[in-house]
């Protein structure tokens, strides 16, 4: 454990000293290519060197999430001279954060230009609809408490795994992953929005109540992905459709280039985690997603286009949410968390609950002791 918090300090020093380079010589450069090179040193840290550094899910994971592939698809687009990095925000220290952490800078009124740039990075707008579903649940602050209490009582269920079906066991996996990253994203808002008056991208909107795999993935679950997806992936590709197959249905081919990137990118997370040869089984899940939801996409437009008799398409939310939510769990198994099962990442992160809570006890114990000695 100590060794391990020795080399995550030391990876998040060396990429605040990379995220100032990148601050300064930014500025100096013109965009396009000679921003670009000037940027490639840090980029390879960030994707190669300082994932590879942290053995831990609880470390690990998360600084590969912020650097390799945030900070990463922003300093790209930072090379192009686009937001959220540019314009340059009003200090290093914003900077550096917007950079690493999932943060946006919040609005403020009778400010176009800021709103204007707020706009640009905005990366999912929830419609009316989507907001009314989740009315009839509990203020969000009794909602946390009672989903940390669900992920403590996780950690219980996992000592009678024997004794569980393991189709149960992989359905607990699913809410763990949804429950603990949501939990920790939390946390990182903390600080941000203290002292920098930052406000933490929304990570998840309620997935559970998802009604299409388009409401799923673009309005409910992983907005932060989905937010860096939209400027570096999908927009990109669909002004290169529109020249090619037309306006029309230049959003198709963007959609599943998007979830193609998605599952690259998470293919390469997984083996940050496991150091173990990549399957491809979890980029086929974001595959047949990406498929699934522009054809999602393309039936609709089709049944708007006509305008009258197309009412039966649309499932009412109780039908609909159970198919949703369904089928990514049936995919998910299939699919996505097969490479975790097998290279046991589940009991890794038990485990190091386990270890971090031993080592908080220990330096507590010899505080405790320091200061009765003392005294």
């Amino acid at each position: 454990m100590d060794d391990e918090l020795k080399n995550f300090t030391k990876v998040w020093t060396w990429a605040f000293l990379c995220l100032t380079y990148a601050y300064f010589i930014s500025s100096k450069l013109p965009k396009g290519l000679p921003r670009l090179i000037s940027l490639l040193p840090v980029l390879y840290l960030f994707t190669v060197t300082f994932p590879l550094s942290l053995h831990s899910v609880h470390l690990g994971a998360p600084t590969a999430f912020f650097l390799s592939w945030l900070a990463t698809f922003k300093l790209l687009l930072l090379s192009l001279d686009l937001p959220p990095l540019s314009p340059p925000p009003p200090s290093l220290l914003h900077f550096i954060s917007l950079a690493s952490l999932p943060v946006k800078l919040k609005p403020r009124e009778n400010d176009s230009d800021f709103l204007q740039s707020a706009e640009t990075m905005q990366y999912q707008i929830r419609d009316r609809s989507s907001k009314e579903q989740t009315t009839f649940l509990p203020r969000p602050s009794i909602l946390f408490a009672l989903k940390f209490a669900l992920l403590l009582a996780l950690f219980n269920v996992y000592d009678y795994r024997p004794f569980i079906h393991p189709l149960l066991i992989h359905a607990l996996h699913c809410l763990h992953l949804y429950l603990e990253l949501e939990f920790f994203l939390t946390l990182v808002a903390v600080p941000a929005r203290t002292l920098l008056g930052f406000e933490l991208e929304p990570q998840f909107d309620e997935p559970y109540l998802s009604t299409s795999l388009q409401d799923f993935w673009g309005r409910r679950w992983n907005l932060i992905v989905t937010g860096i997806l939209r400027p570096t992936v999908y927009l990109p590709v669909r002004r290169v459709g529109e020249g090619v197959i037309g306006r029309r249905w230049a959003a198709l081919p963007a959609v599943v280039a998007s979830f193609v990137v998605s599952g690259l990118m998470h293919e390469v997370i997984y083996y940050y985690l496991t150091r173990a040869r990549p399957t491809w089984e979890v980029t086929w899940f974001f595959v047949i997603h990406g498929v699934c939801v522009a054809a999602e996409v393309a039936v609709k437009k089709w049944a708007r286009e006509r305008e009258k008799g197309w009412g039966w398409l649309w499932l009412p939310p109780v039908v609909s949410a159970p198919l949703t939510v369904g089928f990514v769990a049936v995919t998910g198994l299939w699919l996505f968390f097969p490479q975790v099962v097998r290279n046991g990442v589940i009991e890794r992160i038990v485990g190091e609950y386990s270890i971090f809570v031993g080592f908080l006890w220990s330096r507590f114990n010899t505080v405790f002791s320091l200061f009765f000695s003392d005294s």
